[in-house]
This record gives C-alpha cells, structure tokens and sequence, in this order.
C-alpha cells in the first residue's frame, strides 16, 4: 500500500475514530460508462479479435472486466473530512491515501457533464495552489450536486481570515444541512459558515460568439487532425486523383480558383470549430465575487465551478490579439499565484465588457464600502521615447536586410533562382515598418500610486501580433532586473523585468531611458533599491 501524502502544515491528524464515508450510491451508473467509453480503443481491439478467431467471448469478457473494475471504485473509495485534514483512500490491488490540510487548500472546482447532471451527481476537486500530477489530484468523483456548495464552503472557510470583505447581497441560498450531515462529521458540519452573498461583476453573452474565430484555437485544433489524415495516405490519395490531374492539365485560373476554395474551406471549418469550441467551453459565464473568493460558473454539455482564493490574486492581464484588437474586443486573464497562475476570467469578449470586469476586479476594497471606480483600466501610458521608436524600426527591418543579403550572396556563388524569390523581401520590406509602428504604440508603462486600501500598482504593455496589458500589484512584486544588451548599453536604454510568484513571473517594461528605470522601481517598490 502507498500512501502519497501533500506537504502538510504543522497540526494534528483527524482524529483516529472519525468515521470514513462513501461516494454516493449513484456513481455505480456512472463509472461504468465512462470507464467503457474510457476504454473504446480495447473494446474495438477485442471485437476484431473475437471475430478473426471465431469467438466472440472475448468481447463480452473484456466489457464484463471494464465494467467490473468500474463498480469496484465505489467499494474502495473512501473519504472524510475532520477538523485540521481531508483525507481519501482509493485504489483496489495498490491502495493509495492522500491527506491534504484544509489550512492549505486554495480552491475547490465542481464539474458535473450531462450524465453526472441526470443523476443530480458533481464532481468536487480540490487544489493546494502546487502541481501536482493528475493521480495525486484529490478529487470526489461523485457526489450529491446538492451537498457540494456546502462543503465547498466549508473546505473554504479559513480563506475569511484573509478576506473578510462584504459584496452587496446578489446570490444567496442555504445550504441544505440535513445532506450535509449524511457527508460531513457532526463537529464539521456544526461549524459550516454562514452562506455569504456575491455581487456579479461578469457574465458572458450569446452575440460573443462572433470573436470566436478571431484566435488561432481553430487552427491548434483543426492542424492535428489534418496532419494526421495526411500521415495515413490522404494525401497521396488527393494528389493521385482524376480530379486533381484534371486540374493540372488545365489553366492557371483553375489553379487559383482551386487554392482560393480551399483557403475558403479552411477558414469555414476553423471558424466553425472555434466556435463550437467557444460556446460549450464558456456556455453561460458568470463571474461572481464575495469578497474572499471568485466563482466562475460555465459550461454547456460539462458545467464547471472554479473557485480562486483572493488571497492569492495578484491582478489582471488584458490580452489583446492583432486581429481580436481590430475587431475592438479583448481577453481577461487573473494573475495568480499557484497551480493555476493565469485563470481566464473572460474569453473573447467586447473591449466594453472587459474594462467594466477589469474595473470590478481591480476597485479599491475597504471592509463594508460599495465598491468604487478602478482607473486601472483606462489610464494613460507613458511613452517610451524616440530610441524605443527607433530600436522597433531596426529590429523589424533587420530580418529584410538578412533576406536580401542571402539572396545577393546566391547570385554571385552563380546559384540560378527565379526571380519571384525576390518578392519575399519586398512583401516584408511593406509589413515590417507597419508592424514596427504598431509595436510602437502599443509599448507603454504607469504607476498608480496607493490610495485608501488600494496598493500600488504597475501597468505595462507591449505586443503587437499578440499584445498584453498587465496590471500588477505591488506587493506581488518580489524582485527586480535592470537588463542592457549592447545596443541598449549604446543607446542609453534598459529593460526593467519585474519578478512574481504569480502569473508570466516575468513583467517586462521594454527599452526605456536607464534614468527612468530606477525612478520606476522605486516608485513601484520604495526603498527596495536602498544606496546605488
């Protein structure tokens, strides 16, 4: 028997008489078919098998065994939760015990896809903010949907010491406690937290829909899948066909025709993937805020509940893609610290709904005060200067400049090429200045002084095809690097990397003047610097 343990805090154990419960009963009409459907591939191999040998046994032995180790889960998964430790025990021929203390758990996620919803069943993980691999994840898979919220709160009541903040009263609902105490110890469930209220500060549209084919998760998608057709002879198949010799055989125009449909094509299926993608991913979103924690509800076939312990919330991240930014619509990304340092809080989505969710995420808190404004969204930034503008230019141009030389170094070693190649630097030549002007402007950096409650905070931006706006609060700051290359050195500029154990790790505000690099620093972090 192995008994995985997650690092622990100092405290005692549960206490050795408490009792050990089960999943719900109901989960023996789960795990069987999702362990059959886990298994397809040897269910297909076994059917072949009994087919070419003549009997066909062997596939009903297999979805007998299948079957049969799915039911045994029940009778061998154990769990309790006691005062300092929740602890579980799975595992039939290798028995496995993790124990994790409540003091260490960062979020509780509920999933629950449409068969476990038909049964009124969830699935309920629980996070400690380190990785871990999936067989050490400590997750209850299934239990009544109604207990859940419940222990989920339970599981998260010592986060109100580090949180005590109140939303105005949007959601509330009780806990139903006659449930609760058929899953939890009486001196548990005796001491569950009153049910606090959560204000919205986010939901998701239906018209959003349309962003979806702006982000290249189509592609990622869609790219494998082809691949793959091609690796077992689709291509050979296409190229080999009357068609396709047809078309050689005739005009250029055929063969612009041809390539323009099946750019046409392409471009159909991924937007079309993308949005089917979008829409079951983030079916419904809500983003709910109490005050210690954020609770993101979503889904359309699987629903999810994320919990993100503002403890460790550390700021946002606006993401901006070239194309999703000429379409005026943004992503929303929280910086975190843990497991899961960059949780999306919105997809693609209006810029007008990502500055208002950004505003409600950011807003200075004080215990029992409304919420307020956060200018952390539309403040201005600060330019970087002439030699940032002009080092955007130089480097874009410079990948023109090696082109041509390669090309030139061609033709005197008397190497023949056509002369289309010298299309590509001139294609290149008319993108980069623009890209380098775009880059440009979207380079800036701020400093938002404390205020009230509110920390200092350090906003930076940079990107073009795929530009970034981060806004990190101070505190989250736990180092700093002041970086010059030889050109910089040269040109009287420096890169300022600020380090945090939350989110990228790695803020960068890119070529500013080495004077202002210090001020900044020491405006984020006053007195980190001490003598220079």
């Amino acid at each position: 028997m192995t008994e995985p343990v997650l690092p622990a805090a100092a405290g005692p154990e549960p206490h050795p008489d408490q009792p050990w419960l089960r999943l719900d009963k109901r989960m023996l009409l789960v795990h069987p078919v999702t362990e059959v459907v886990k298994f397809i591939p040897v269910l297909i191999g076994s059917v072949i098998l009994g087919t070419s040998s003549g009997n066909h046994g062997w596939s009903v032995i297999t979805l007998a065994l299948i079957v049969g180790f799915a039911l045994t889960r029940w009778f061998t998964t154990t769990y309790r939760v006691g005062p300092t430790h929740i602890e579980l025990r799975t595992g039939l021929i290798q028995r496995k015990k993790l124990s994790v203390p409540r003091s260490r758990i960062r979020s509780v996620d509920i999933e629950a896809d449409l068969l476990h919803r038909a049964l009124g069943l969830a699935v309920l993980a629980i996070g400690t903010g380190q990785h871990a691999e999936s067989r050490e994840k400590f997750k209850l898979d299934a239990l009544d949907a109604r207990v859940v919220p419940g222990l989920r709160a339970a599981l998260l009541a010592h986060t109100a010491t580090a949180n005590a903040v109140a939303g105005s009263p949007v959601l509330h609902s009780a806990y139903p406690a006659d449930i609760l105490r058929k899953c939890l110890p009486e001196n548990v469930s005796e001491d569950l937290p009153t049910p606090r209220s959560a204000r919205e500060i986010g939901h998701w549209h239906a018209s959003w829909v349309r962003y979806a084919p702006l982000s290249l998760t189509g592609f990622a998608i869609i790219a494998p899948v082809v691949g793959l057709a091609f690796q077992f002879g689709l291509g050979q198949t296409l190229f080999n066909s009357n068609a396709v010799h047809n078309i050689e055989h005739g005009s250029a125009v055929f063969l612009a025709v041809a390539g323009v449909l099946l750019l046409v094509a392409i471009v159909i299926v991924v937007s079309l993937t993308s949005c089917a993608r979008y829409l079951t991913t983030y079916f419904g979103l809500r983003v709910l805020d109490d005050g210690r924690t954020l609770q993101l509800r979503r889904g359309l076939f699987t629903t999810r509940q994320t919990t993100l312990d503002r403890a460790r919330f550390r700021g946002a991240t606006v993401n901006e893609p070239l194309l999703l930014r000429l379409a005026g619509a943004g992503e929303l990304e929280a910086i975190m610290v843990g497991d899961n340092p960059r949780q999306k809080i919105l997809p693609q989505a209006p810029r007008a709904a990502v500055e208002h969710t950004l505003a409600q995420l950011l807003a200075p808190r004080a215990a029992g005060a409304e919420v307020g404004p956060s200018e952390l969204g539309t403040t201005p930034l600060a330019a970087h200067g002439p030699v940032a503008h002009r080092r955007r230019h130089s480097r874009a141009l410079l990948p023109v400049l090696l082109v041509v030389i390669a090309l030139l170094i061609v033709s005197l070693a008397g190497v023949e090429y056509s002369a289309w190649w010298w299309l590509l630097p001139a294609v290149m030549a008319i993108i980069a200045p623009a890209l380098a002007e775009d880059r440009y402007r979207g380079l800036g950096h701020a400093v938002l002084p404390a205020a009230d409650s509110s920390p200092t905070w350090l906003i930076t931006r940079a990107g073009s095809l795929d530009r970034d706006r981060d806004c990190l609060e101070a505190p989250g700051v736990i180092g700093w690097t002041v970086r010059q290359s030889f050109w910089q050195r040269r040109a009287g500029v420096a890169s300022v990397v600020a380090a945090s154990a939350a989110g990228k790790k790695r803020y960068l505000v890119i070529d500013i003047p080495l004077d202002r690099a210090w001020s900044l620093i020491d405006s984020v972090t006053p007195g980190l610097l001490g003598a220079r």
